[in-house]
């Protein structure tokens, strides 16, 4: 991404002119929640300025809104190196070992006698923040711009997952300045990034609609949905984040609660809860007063951690091998709730699966009423031995999901038997089925009206036929009035079926009949995420897409042939197998084709080379490059090479730029051709 040009252009100035606009509005609708502008008007100001850098690429910005949307899905994610490391924190369970850490760091200060007395004895100052349940994050800025984002990992080493960091919407791409100063040339800082209750709740009522398994917490979702590879569906998620110290000295600050204000006079997100408190007594009304309070807030905490405010007490005390002695965390216990299971139902998920859930008797815990609770899959009920009638205590603590964590025995009534998996789907009356290595029992009928529901609603998704307007409420809607059957019959739809329906006119009809023939557009990895094949996920999807180039090589495909492609494995085979000789499979994919959709993914702009240094080879990619990695990828595969994100005996070559890490050390022990920057781009054609 190139620097905006010196003598600017009107097209120059307008493109800044939108920064400028968007990064405040951002502000004020993500930081300050004072919008001044409709999600409309937000919306047509990043359109323009998408369409200006389209037209003009020279002037995207390295700090550009544009980043925020996401890009093209990414092989694997660089392992960096932490300097400093990101530490752990000590945790501490009830308010006496608070106390005691507090006493004794006062003794390690060197203030907790005086020859004066006690009333004379000085008290220390702590800054108690609330501890948000997320994802550790190091934060790099270089010039004032965002340049680096690194999830904690082992503390040493962490994934380089800027891409992903850079969609969310309320961390500036660029630095404000302090009191018309610059922004500082480098600056360290490490947060947390989480997911927002309401997100989190409205992820998992999508899923629910969808018959799919439930996230148990935000925290997991967060740490999941950071580590994905596509950052257009990071981008979606809308996470969040919240700073929280500086590895890099800022000058004149000398306490924590000095920091804080200047992240936050930098436009960094510092969440405003947090309070300096002199003495322990102070920390320890914090505590209590956040103790309920944290209910109400849009995040989840899991405690408050407290630190010595004084940053020179912090280099004085130092750290042991993992954690800081200047700082700890007093964590909150998990809230539990007893109740009675009124009953236990199984709800059907797409790929057939059958899911417990208990319905309970409404019990309040953790400030919300609970009246159900995944008991996840048959194995785990069996072996907690739920049952309909039994009194179980649920517990939360930092998961949003309640769970049942144990059944109380001596109030089991005496009429009590155990509950059984049926051996018929509740939903459409046939046998359902176990398979070795799997937990879940499933049911197998293809006409299942759960099945059918949810692998409609999966094919219109916007990760794959993308086909908008048939939410879950639409699908359910025309299954009632027997206007589809399957996926495919969406394509038979015509405005006569639609017009009339409760909520339908003819422009919504016209607008779902248009994204409907839009979608026959999409390529051939998207279909196959479509379709709904078991293991066969976004990335598999692509790999069997780019590796076949249409429907008909992949049906025809054999074992031997499927498990020679780059990243498919046995299972993964084995289910494609499966699928491709099914009748169901072939009777849908034939009238897909009679609909005109588009089997078969586009050709490389360039075929990949034959001859030459890296043709044929398998590549890795480590460690900073003067290249953005995504031009070294396609330069590579331009030569003819395969790029993969990880080192094993396959791996013909590793490319290592600055600070590289574990992957050196690996192609090495498994004696790999390394080769530097210089050499790579010499052997390039």
């Amino acid at each position: 991404m190139s620097a905006e040009p010196s003598s600017p252009t009107p097209v120059a100035e307008r493109a800044a002119a939108l920064r400028h606009s968007i990064r405040r509005h951002e502000r004020l609708y993500y930081v300050d929640n004072a919008p001044e502008i409709t999600d409309r008007e937000f919306d047509a100001l990043l359109d323009e300025l998408k369409a200006l850098e389209a037209e003009h690429p020279e002037l995207r910005t390295a700090d550009s809104p544009t980043l925020r949307v996401g890009g093209a899905p990414v092989d694997g994610f660089e392992s960096v190196r932490h300097e400093p490391p990101m530490l752990s924190l000590d945790n501490t369970y009830s308010e006496d070992e608070l106390a005691e850490w507090a006493r004794r760091t006062e003794r390690r200060a060197g203030l907790g006698t005086s020859d004066e007395g006690d009333d004379a004895r000085e008290e220390l100052e702590f800054v108690a923040e609330l501890k948000i349940d997320g994802v550790s994050i190091s934060l790099l800025y270089e010039d004032g711009v965002l340049r680096r984002a690194v999830t904690r990992g082992n503390g040493v080493v962490g994934d380089d997952v800027t891409e992903n960091v850079r969609t969310i919407r309320s961390l500036p791409l660029r630095l404000h300045a302090v009191d018309e100063s610059p922004s500082p040339e480098r600056l360290l800082v490490r947060g947390e990034i989480y997911m927002p209750r309401a997100v989190f709740e409205r992820i998992n009522r999508e899923r629910e609609a969808a018959g799919e398994a439930l996230y148990a917490n935000p925290r997991n979702t967060t740490a999941g949905t950071v580590r994905l590879l596509d950052s257009r569906e990071v981008a979606r998620r809308r996470l969040d984040i919240a700073v929280f110290s500086s590895a890099t000295a800022l000058d004149g600050v000398e306490t924590h609660g000095a920091m804080l204000d200047r992240l936050a006079a930098h436009g960094l997100p510092v969440q405003a809860t947090w309070q300096r408190c002199v003495g322990v007594d102070q920390v320890l009304a914090f505590v209590e007063r956040w103790r309920t309070a944290r209910r109400e807030l849009p995040f989840e905490t899991d405690g408050v951690v407290v630190k010595l405010d004084r940053l020179d007490l912090h280099h004085t005390l130092g750290a042991t091998g993992k954690a800081p002695r200047w700082a700890v965390a007093y964590k909150y216990a998990a809230e539990q709730a007893r109740t009675v299971v009124r009953d236990i139902v199984v709800q059907v998920g797409r790929t057939g699966a059958l899911t417990p859930v208990a319905e309970l008797e409404p019990v309040l815990l953790a400030g919300t009423t609970v009246q159900r609770a995944t008991l996840h899959n048959y194995e785990d009920l069996a072996r907690k031995d739920v049952r309909p009638g039994d009194t179980v205590v649920l517990e939360k603590g930092g998961d949003i999901i309640p769970k049942v964590v144990s059944v109380v025995l001596e109030e089991r009534p005496e009429s009590s038997t155990p509950w059984a998996m049926p051996e018929l789907c509740p939903r459409c009356g046939e046998p359902v089925q176990s398979f070795e290595g799997e937990v879940a029992v499933r049911c197998v009928n293809p006409a299942c009206p759960a099945i059918v529901a949810q692998s409609i609603e999966h094919f219109v998704g916007r990760s794959a036929m993308d086909i908008e307007g048939l939410g879950a409420r639409t699908v359910h809607q025309l299954l009632e009035h027997d206007l589809v059957v399957d996926y495919t019959s969406l394509y038979r739809l015509a405005k006569d079926d639609l017009v009339g329906l409760e909520g339908w006119g003819e422009k919504s009809a016209d607008n779902l009949l248009a994204q409907l023939e839009k979608s026959k557009q999409r390529d051939l990895a998207h279909l196959l995420f479509a379709l709904g094949i078991r293991f066969v996920g976004q990335r598999v999807a692509r790999v069997l897409a780019e590796r076949f180039g249409s429907l008909e090589r992949l049906l025809e495909a054999d074992r031997e042939t499927l498990e020679d492609t780059p990243e498919i494995g046995p299972k993964v085979a084995d289910s494609v197998l499966r699928w491709a000789v099914d009748p169901h499979t072939r009777e849908r994919l034939e009238a897909l084709r009679a609909a005109g959709v588009n089997t078969t993914q586009p050709e490389p702009e360039a075929p990949p080379a034959t001859d030459g240094y890296f043709a044929g080879k398998t590549v890795v990619l480590t460690g900073a490059l003067s290249l953005k990695r995504s031009e070294a990828k396609k330069r590579l595969e331009a030569a003819g090479a395969r790029v993969s994100s990880s080192v094993s005996k396959k791996t013909d070559a590793l490319i290592a730029g600055e600070d590289a890490g574990s992957k050196l050390d690996k192609a090495r022990n498994l004696g790999v051709e390394v080769l530097d920057e210089e050499t790579f781009l010499a052997h390039l054609p």
